[in-house]
C-alpha cells in the first residue's frame, strides 16, 4: 500500500501510544487519516494521566471484548497478547473471563423483579412467595455477602422465588472470589467496564459494583480511567466497518 507521509507518521505514533499495531487499523488509516489521528489522540488520554496500571488497563479491555454482549474477538485477542507483555498470568487472565460470564445472572436479577412486579399488577400477588428468608436461606444470604461483598433486594428475591437456583448461581459467581488472585478492587472494577459498555449498560448493577469498589478503596481517578477506557468500545464499528468495506471493495475490483 502506498502510505502518504502523514500516514506512516500516524501508524508510528500509533504503535507509540498504544504498544502494538493490528491489520485492522490500515483500513481506517487509509480511508480517514483525519479520524485516524482524533482517534488516537482521544484514546491514548486514559494511558497518559490515569492510575491504572498496563496489566490492568488490558484486563478492563480483555473484559468489554469478551463480554457476551459484545464478544469482539480480534481486540480481545490484541488484548491478552498485550496483558502478556505486561506480564498477566493465564490464571489471572482466566480470573477475568471467569468474571465477566457473571454477566449472565443478570437476566434474573433484572427480570425476576419485573416478573414479580407485573404479577402484582396483575391480581396474582398470590403466585408470589410472600414469606421471611428461612434459617436455610438466611445462611444463603450470608454466604453470598461474605463472598461478594454486597446485596441486593433483587438476590431477596431470587432467593425467595428459587432457593436452589440461588445456591447455584452463588457457586457459579463465587468461584473467582474464592480462588482468584486478583484483589476486590480490581474485581469491581473489572464489574464496572462491563455494566458501563455501551453493550450493556446496567444502571443499577453499575451503581452497586462503583459502590462496592469506593468501599474497597478505589480512588475517584481509577473508576474515571476505567469508565474512559471502556468508551473506546464504539471504535469498533470503524475498525469492522473499514475493513469489510475494503475487503468488499477488493473483491469488485478482481471481478
Amino acid at each position: 500500500m502506498n502510505w502518504t507521509k502523514r500516514q506512516l507518521q500516524l501508524m508510528e505514533d500509533f504503535k507509540r501510544e498504544r504498544g502494538y499495531w493490528a491489520d485492522h487499523w490500515e483500513s481506517v488509516l487509509q480511508h480517514d487519516p483525519d479520524y485516524f489521528e482524533a482517534y488516537l489522540n482521544f484514546a491514548v488520554l486514559p494511558a497518559k494521566s490515569g492510575p491504572l496500571q498496563p496489566k490492568m488497563k488490558e484486563f478492563i479491555l480483555i473484559a468489554v471484548d469478551v463480554v457476551t454482549t459484545h464478544l469482539y474477538e480480534p481486540g480481545l485477542r490484541i488484548h491478552i497478547r498485550n496483558a502478556f507483555h505486561c506480564g498477566a498470568t493465564d490464571g489471572e487472565i482466566v480470573e477475568v473471563i471467569e468474571l465477566v460470564s457473571d454477566i449472565g445472572l443478570q437476566s434474573s436479577t433484572v427480570g425476576i423483579p419485573i416478573l414479580l412486579d407485573e404479577l402484582r399488577k396483575a391480581g396474582r400477588s398470590n403466585e408470589i412467595v410472600d414469606s421471611s428468608l428461612s434459617e436455610a436461606q438466611e445462611q444463603l444470604k450470608n454466604t453470598f455477602i461474605q463472598r461478594r461483598g454486597h446485596w441486593s433486594s433483587a438476590w431477596e428475591s431470587i432467593l425467595l422465588e428459587d432457593p436452589d437456583y440461588f445456591a447455584a448461581a452463588l457457586q457459579l459467581s463465587a468461584g473467582p472470589w474464592k480462588n482468584g488472585s486478583l484483589e476486590p478492587k480490581m474485581k469491581e472494577i473489572i464489574y464496572i467496564a462491563i455494566n458501563a459498555s455501551i453493550t450493556h449498560l446496567n444502571q443499577d448493577a453499575l451503581r452497586i459494583h462503583i459502590a462496592n469498589a469506593l468501599r474497597y478503596g478505589a480512588s475517584k481517578a481509577e473508576i474515571l480511567e476505567t469508565l474512559e477506557l471502556v468508551s473506546r468500545l464504539g471504535i469498533h464499528a470503524v475498525t469492522l466497518g473499514m475493513t469489510a468495506l475494503q475487503d468488499e471493495r477488493n473483491k469488485q475490483a478482481n471481478q
